[in-house]
């Protein structure tokens, strides 16, 4: 891999000053950041049409789903019941 020597920031001169290396970037389109005298992270410059944020939509809840959340609910308040109906008794005074 040949580097151009102009696009090598250190890993400390780069966590020291990262707008720096950011404008070294913007400048050159990319910089190498280099840990313990070797290449390690590249920081490349992105435009706005070369990628596109994906809108993640959770799962719909399956209905076995739905059974085990109530089914474990269910399982709280019978272990819990006497304390649950003392909160309740003692909210009401």
């Amino acid at each position: 891999m040949n580097i151009n020597t102009d696009k090598i920031v250190s890993i400390s001169e780069a966590n020291q000053n990262f707008s720096k290396t950011a404008r070294l970037a913007d400048k050159l389109g990319e910089v190498y950041i280099f840990k313990n005298n070797k290449p390690r992270y590249r920081l490349e410059v992105i435009e706005g049409d070369e990628f596109e944020v994906a809108d993640k939509e959770l799962p719909a809840e399956t209905e076995e789903v739905r059974e085990k959340k109530l089914a474990r609910l269910l399982g709280f308040v019978r272990k819990y019941r006497k304390g649950l109906e003392e909160l309740l008794r003692l909210s009401d005074k």
